[in-house]
């Protein structure tokens, strides 16, 4: 069999406040997609115990981790060891795949879902004249069923155009002759073929259309709605003409076909794939394709499983057939029909199963609505799965030799770089960012406002002072530490670093700078500098640090100036002065909602009167005018 990666078997470092396999399920759901689809939590064991449906996966399995957890999903999250998730196209979709996967693993904690009912369907009997209704039941009789259909009401509308549209029968069991019709036929709701109105040549073409209506063929019946709808228009008869235009919306948001749940009896699988070559090539498998292939499973109608395999390949164009052979090792497993992408011109697949495993198979290009949907379907899972495992193996090559070139104790996995900023020695501050593999992991970042300088320019103590604050801290509550600290600067500001860690007792911590100038790195055991081959990765990762530490330290630095220099135009209102600036801007947040705000609002908050707040708007409004 293929090599298989668990794709939801993820470490990181997790927030302190929750314990550590919590910390990493969290770290997992962060990096769910914002895709509707299906969650899949198992326990250590690997069994199912819970399945729900997102309109975000991301914000929903999030959600579970949040600190004010009820009992019932804390008793739950104790439970879970590996979430899963299966991205759907819409929510509807994620509502059918819910309810199948359901009711083949049987959670425990899906408790609201064990009355064994499905949703209703839309059955055409098997009968000499046959009669259409919902059901909740399956009898395998030759009737046809279409659906299911999770709202209810949609469905009942349907029938309800169906009847309009299509008088049928309304008696139960076989046809009985009649020599007058019932009251159903007086009214328009049925044909009366009991008393010999319609012939079987003229119900069955009725039938045909209601078939072609709920298969998603509806192009030629929306066409001669809106020709009636049209008509009745003309015809100043309003009343019929909107609920006619009701009625083809209403056709048009049911015609999506059945795309996880349907009722083809045919086994069948969809297959797709996502590859990306590697450059320079994973640490374990140098100068290959990484491919994510992607299987669902629709065995009697239903999408009985969803298969993820990540494979390393030498050769893409070949991956296909070669992930063919490998996957489909057993004739048990072997469906009737497989879709995939493209089908190659020289295919020798059936050829093969049918020798050797003396099976049919059919390996088709999907042409109709419904298998075009559901290869969709496929293939954004897979482009999910290669996406995330790209993500999480970072530039591990590049670190790799990052710690080479530098002679690190280790690989350094975590960096944490620092910037400072400030103008003409205003607002002071300082900027740390944090790569993990890599890559900048945003929500490690901080932010510092410099406070001993006392108006001095000094970036030695800047560099003093907040390394001293960011690693006190990280020692004295046991935060995971960095591997390496990088210094946007010099020999003068590494060292000033580095002496702040041998005293807090942190020697193990790397700290190198990376002056601008000549990309020069300053290492504080080294007299003279290391300079990098441009455009080596080892470089890139240490520029991509130090750029986006100063990016974010500038930022916030003339945010600051911003604030100030709003608050200086408001001190300056009659009236008004600094303190009651301050209040105006910290109610506010900025003078541009103080001018959109009213005099009453502002006056209230100040304590000023309102010919004042009058003069703030007016003062702000002139400013805003200023080219």
């Amino acid at each position: 069999m293929l090599p298989q990666e668990n794709p939801d078997a993820e470490t990181g470092p997790p927030p302190e406040e929750m314990p550590a396999p919590e910390k990493t399920l969290r770290e997992t759901a962060a990096r769910f997609p914002g895709s509707p689809g299906v969650y899949i939590m198992k326990d250590a064991k690997g069994a199912v115990i819970y399945v729900g449906k997102a309109k975000s996966l991301k914000n929903r399995v999030r959600s579970y981790f949040l600190s004010n957890k009820d009992i019932k999903t804390r008793t739950l999250v104790r439970k879970i060891s590996a979430i899963e998730y299966i991205v759907t196209e819409n929510e509807y979709e994620a509502l059918l795949l819910e309810n199948t996967l359901i009711k083949k693993h049987t959670p425990r904690y899906n408790i609201n879902l064990k009355d064994g009912k499905s949703y209703p369907v839309i059955r055409i009997t098997a009968e000499d004249y046959p009669r259409i209704f919902r059901t909740r039941r399956m009898i395998y009789d030759g009737s046809q069923y279409f659906g299911p259909y999770p709202d209810v009401a949609s469905l009942d509308i349907y029938l309800d155009l169906i009847e309009k549209l299509f008088p049928l029968r309304k008696c139960r069991g076989p046809l009985k002759k009649r020599g007058h019709p019932c009251l159903y036929h007086h009214i328009g709701r049925c044909a009366a073929p009991c008393a010999g109105r319609v012939s079987r040549e003229d119900y069955m073409a009725g039938i045909a259309e209601i078939q072609g209506l709920l298969s998603g063929r509806t192009e030629q019946l929306i066409i001669k709605l809106t020709a009636d709808m049209h008509a009745r228009a003309k015809a100043l008869d309003f009343e019929n003409a909107a609920r006619l235009r009701d009625l083809i919306r209403i056709i048009e948001d049911l015609d999506r076909g059945q795309k996880v749940v349907d009722f083809d009896e045919e086994s069948r699988d969809y297959i797709d794939w996502a590859a990306q070559d590697q450059l320079g090539g994973a640490a374990d498998h140098p100068g290959t394709c990484l491919c994510s292939f992607v299987v669902f499973q629709m065995r009697g109608g239903r999408l009985l499983g969803r298969d993820v395999l990540r494979v390393c390949v030498y050769d893409s164009e070949a991956a296909p057939e070669q992930f063919l052979l490998q996957y489909y090792q057993e004739a048990g497993r072997l469906p009737g029909t497989i879709y995939l992408r493209e089908i190659p011109a020289e295919w020798n697949m059936p050829e093969y199963f049918f020798r050797e495993m003396k099976k049919q198979v059919r390996f088709l290009r999907a042409a109709d609505k419904r298998d075009i949907a559901v290869l969709n379907m496929v293939k954004e899972n897979a482009a999910h799965d290669l996406r995330r495992r790209l993500h999480d193996m970072g530039n591990i090559p590049a670190l790799e030799d990052l710690k080479s070139l530098l002679r690190l104790p280790r690989v350094p996995l975590r960096i944490e770089g620092f910037d400072i900023a400030q103008l003409s020695g205003k607002h002071p501050v300082a900027s740390m960012v944090s790569f993990y593999r890599g890559a900048p992991d945003k929500k490690c970042y901080r932010s510092f406002h410099i406070k001993t300088l006392a108006g001095e320019i000094d970036d030695f103590e800047s560099v003093r002072e907040v390394v001293a604050r960011r690693y006190t801290r990280v020692k004295n509550e046991e935060k995971q530490r960095p591997d390496l600290v990088l210094i946007d600067g010099g020999k003068g500001q590494v060292s000033a670093a580095r002496g702040i860690l041998d005293v807090l007792g942190l020697k193990d911590i790397p700290v190198i700078g990376l002056a601008k100038k000549n990309e020069e790195i300053f290492l504080a055991d080294q007299k003279h500098p290391v300079i990098l081959p441009e455009g080596s990765p080892a470089l890139r990762i240490l520029q991509a640090v130090r750029d986006e530490a100063h990016r974010f330290a500038t930022g916030f630095n003339k945010r600051l100036r911003q604030k100030s220099l709003s608050l200086e135009k408001l001190a300056s209102v009659p009236g008004i002065g600094e303190a009651r600036g301050r209040k105006l801007m910290q109610r506010f947040g900025s003078t541009e909602e103080i001018a959109e705000a009213s005099g009453y609002d502002i006056a209230k908050t100040a304590g000023i009167s309102l010919e004042v707040a009058e003069a703030v708007k007016e003062r702000l409004d002139i400013e805003r005018e200023k080219p």
